[in-house]
C-alpha cells in the first residue's frame, strides 16, 4: 500500500527503539501516517502521540463509569471499562515486549477498544443495537472508529483525533479480518482511507485483542468472587483455574478470601500469558514473516493461544456465561438497564426536541434515519449514572424541572 499523503515523517525519537523491534513489528517510521497530514513530534513517535490522545480524550475518561459486569454503583472495586482498558493495556505492552512488537502501539489500539461502549454493558449494546437494526444497527468496534474519527471534538484542524493508520486499524480489526459486509461506520471510512479489511490484522492488534480475553476473563473471576455470585468451590471442576485453586488450597489452608482470590487470578494469568508467548513463537517461526504486512497477509494469526488452552478457556467461558453473566442478580440489572436504553431511545427518536441544544442542531425530523444515528451517538457517550440520571429527568414526574 502506498503512503497516504499524510505519510510519517517522524525519525529522530524512533531509530534507537526500532532497533530493539522484531522484523515483523510495527515500526513508527514506517507508519503510513494520518488522513490529515500534521507536523510530526521532536519528542514522542505517531504510536506515542495516539495514545495520549486517546488518555486524553472524552471518551476515555467516560469509561470509569461505564459498566464491564456490575453497574457503577454495586461498589468501589468492581472492574469498569476504565480500569479494564487499562489492564489491557498493561498486559498488552508485558506481551509486545516479550515478542518484539511495538509497545506503543499495542498500548495505543489496548486503550482505545473499549472507547465505542454504550453504559450497562453488553446488556446495553444489545438494547441499543435492537433499537437502531432499521438504521445500520449499532456495533461498538464501529462506534470506536466513530468517536476517534468524528465525534471527539478537541482539535482545530480535524474533527476526531486523527490518529495513525495503524492504530485505526488495530481498532477496527483487533478480533480478525472483517469479511462479507461491514458496519456502515467502517465502510464509509474504509471508502476514504482504506484499512484493509478483509486482511489479518497487525501484530500488535493481535496482541491487544488475546490481552483482552486474558483481562476479562481473568479479572471477572476476581469481581465474580468478590461479589460472592461464585465461589472456590465452584472453581474447582474448571480446567486450569480449578487445578490452581486445589494447589492454593493445600499449600495454603487458611488464606483468607481476598488473598486466595487474588493469588488465583494472579497464577491463572500466568499460566494464559505464558501459553500466549510460547504458541505465539512457534506460529511467528513457521510463517516466516518478514514485516508487519507479511503478518497481514499471512492466512491466519501468529498471535494465538494453544489449542489446548483455547479450549480450557471455553470452558472457563462456559462457567462464567452460566453462573456469573446470568446470575440472576446480574440479570435484573441489565433488565433494568435495557429499559432504560430503550426508553431513552423511544422518546428521543420521536422528540428530538428533548435532546440538549447543542445535540439537537445536527438533528432530523422525528423519525427519520438521521436522527436515530445521532440519537445512537448520544446514547452510546452515555456512562451509567448519566443514562439513569437521564432517564429519571425525562420519564419521572418528580423531576419536572429539570
Amino acid at each position: 500500500m502506498p503512503l497516504r499523503r499524510g505519510a510519517c515523517t517522524f525519525r529522530p525519537m524512533t531509530l534507537r527503539y526500532s532497533d530493539l523491534l522484531a522484523s515483523y513489528a510495527s515500526r513508527a517510521e514506517s507508519s503510513r501516517g494520518r488522513l490529515i497530514g500534521e507536523p510530526e513530534s521532536e519528542t514522542r513517535s505517531p504510536f506515542q502521540r495516539d495514545r495520549d490522545r486517546i488518555i486524553h480524550s472524552t471518551a476515555f475518561r467516560r469509561l470509569k463509569q461505564k459498566t464491564q459486569v456490575f453497574v457503577y454503583h454495586e461498589g468501589d472495586h468492581y472492574r469498569t471499562r476504565l480500569t479494564h482498558s487499562i489492564e489491557v493495556a498493561q498486559i498488552s505492552r508485558s506481551i509486545s515486549r516479550a515478542l518484539g512488537l511495538n509497545e506503543d502501539l499495542a498500548e495505543a489500539v489496548a486503550l482505545a477498544h473499549d472507547l465505542g461502549h454504550p453504559p450497562f454493558g453488553h446488556a446495553g449494546e444489545e438494547a441499543l443495537d435492537r433499537c437502531l437494526r432499521p438504521f445500520g444497527g449499532f456495533d461498538h468496534n464501529a462506534q470506536t472508529l466513530r468517536i476517534v474519527t468524528v465525534l471527539e471534538h478537541r482539535y482545530a484542524d480535524f474533527q476526531g483525533l486523527n490518529l495513525s493508520w495503524e492504530t485505526l486499524e488495530g481498532v477496527v480489526k483487533h478480533n480478525g479480518p472483517i469479511a462479507g459486509e461491514a458496519h456502515w461506520i467502517i465502510a464509509d471510512y474504509d471508502r476514504i482511507q482504506s484499512l484493509w479489511l478483509g486482511s489479518q490484522p497487525g501484530p500488535e492488534a493481535q496482541v491487544a485483542a488475546l490481552c483482552d480475553d486474558i483481562a476479562y476473563t481473568s479479572h471477572d473471576i476476581d469481581d465474580g468472587l468478590r461479589a460472592g455470585l461464585i465461589t472456590r468451590e465452584d472453581l474447582r471442576p474448571l480446567p486450569c483455574i480449578g487445578t490452581i485453586a486445589a494447589e492454593l488450597e493445600v499449600r495454603y489452608p487458611d488464606l483468607d478470601p481476598r488473598r486466595f482470590a487474588y493469588e488465583a487470578v494472579r497464577r491463572f494469568m500466568n499460566v494464559l500469558v505464558n501459553d500466549l508467548l510460547a504458541e505465539s513463537r512457534s506460529r511467528i517461526e513457521a510463517a516466516r514473516v518478514g514485516s508487519a504486512d507479511d503478518v497481514r497477509r499471512h492466512d491466519g494469526a501468529v498471535v494465538a493461544f494453544s489449542n489446548d488452552l483455547l479450549g480450557d478457556l471455553g470452558a472457563i467461558k462456559k462457567f462464567l456465561f452460566e453462573n456469573l453473566y446470568r446470575h440472576y442478580k446480574v440479570n435484573r440489572m441489565t433488565s433494568k438497564a435495557r429499559r432504560v436504553v430503550r426508553d431513552l431511545f423511544d422518546l428521543l427518536l420521536a422528540e428530538p426536541n428533548c435532546l440538549p441544544t447543542h445535540w439537537q442542531r445536527d438533528a432530523g425530523a422525528p423519525g427519520s434515519p438521521e436522527t436515530a444515528r445521532l440519537v445512537g451517538d448520544y446514547i452510546a457517550g452515555m456512562t451509567d449514572r448519566f443514562a439513569i440520571d437521564e432517564h429519571r429527568r425525562l420519564f419521572d414526574l418528580h423531576h419536572l424541572n429539570d
